[in-house]
């Protein structure tokens, strides 16, 4: 993730920006309407979209999807009527690509101040033309400290458990968040097209395989807090909710390093209602609104100044502030088809 920050604006470019985002906000303030949101189910607190409808007049309707890839089929089907989604990372890219994105220039909006710098320049919309932040995490896994007290900060905990591990590992059903902690764990590069090296990561899935409990993405907080599982993989988020049902749980930051999501809202080509639309991003990037997102979904918000919002078991969490030793967490960008093709041959072969 880029570090690096835009260029300072000059004295008239400041006057002119707030200018700008002041009629914007004055006028669609003024315009009652409607909002088509498409989120993630159960991602989104229904009192703060009260919230919202009562600032402004505007109604928000919500539907729901399961995917990344269910969204992206859906708009290439033509379905429309959306004015808002919230895409991952690697999805705002491939969504800008296909032209099913307005550019709106978020960054021109009067709360893009709030946004944390390291989440201006990101690699899916470099500079912010079409996408603010909405939620953004790690996906690692933990660890039951009741039945095992070594080191967890490893992927040799997947890959090649201790003894008291074996047969208690679940992973997600997720092809890239599997193949690249196994590249991590070789010391090989993510999107990786060499056919030795993914040779050995194929012959390791393979052999750790049979130390798994399950692969299976929904049930991991569950499987967790049950004890049927001692370690899964899991998002960060889902992470603090389950230690919050049982402490002895622990969150693990693997020395050969994690993967970086983020999710971002956009606005959808077509929508109808476009000014509404700007208006609820720069609504989501006020501290307090991006705080409340944490308080429900219990993930990182991408704006600076939430801390006094929040609520005090987010303050501090492992699952959310990593350690200073830690190792930075890694976004991968969408990989070329022909790697693609050559990690679900190894993916048909792990689930056979």
């Amino acid at each position: 993730m880029s570090t690096r920050h835009k260029p300072p604006f000059t004295r008239l470019a400041r006057t002119l920006l707030a200018i700008g985002g002041s009629l914007l906000l004055n006028a669609t303030a003024q315009a009652a309407g409607e909002l088509k949101l498409y989120n993630w189910s159960d991602y989104m607190p229904q009192a703060l979209l009260d919230k919202f409808s009562a600032e402004y007049d505007v109604k928000v309707i919500q539907d729901t999807y399961d995917s990344n890839e269910t969204l992206l089929a859906r708009l290439k089907s033509g379905v429309t009527g959306y004015d808002v989604a919230v895409p991952g990372d690697y999805m705002v890219a491939i969504l800008a690509r296909e032209g099913l994105l307005e550019k709106v220039e978020p960054n021109q909006l009067p709360n893009f101040k709030h946004i944390k710098p390291e989440l201006v320049d990101v690699y899916f919309d470099p500079g912010r033309h079409y996408s603010v932040p909405y939620q953004f995490g790690t996906t690692s896994f933990m660890v039951d400290t009741q039945v095992y007290q070594g080191d967890i900060d490893t992927l040799a905990i997947l890959f090649e458990p201790p003894a008291e591990l074996k047969g208690r590992i679940n992973v997600f059903r997720d092809v890239n968040d599997v193949i690249n902690a196994a590249l991590r764990y070789k010391g090989f590069a993510t999107c990786n097209a060499n056919r030795a090296e993914l040779k050995e990561v194929n012959d390791l899935l393979l052999a750790a395989r049979g130390g798994w409990l399950s692969i299976m993405s929904d049930g991991a907080r569950e499987t967790l807090v049950s004890g049927d599982a001692a370690v899964s993989m899991i998002w960060n988020g889902m992470g603090l909710r389950a230690r919050m049902e049982k402490p002895s749980l622990r969150y693990a930051y693997p020395k050969e390093g994690l993967t970086a999501w983020a999710d971002n809202l956009v606005v959808l080509k077509g929508a109808r209602n476009l000014e509404n639309a700007k208006l609820f991003m720069n609504f989501l990037m006020e501290p307090e609104n991006a705080a409340a997102l944490t308080n429900f979904a219990g993930y990182t918000a991408g704006v600076e100044g939430t801390e006094p919002f929040l609520e005090e078991k987010f303050k501090g969490a492992l699952e959310l502030d990593p350690p200073a030793d830690a190792r930075p967490a890694e976004f991968v960008p969408p990989c070329e088809p022909e790697v693609v093709r050559l990690y679900d041959r190894i993916w048909t072969n792990l689930l056979k």
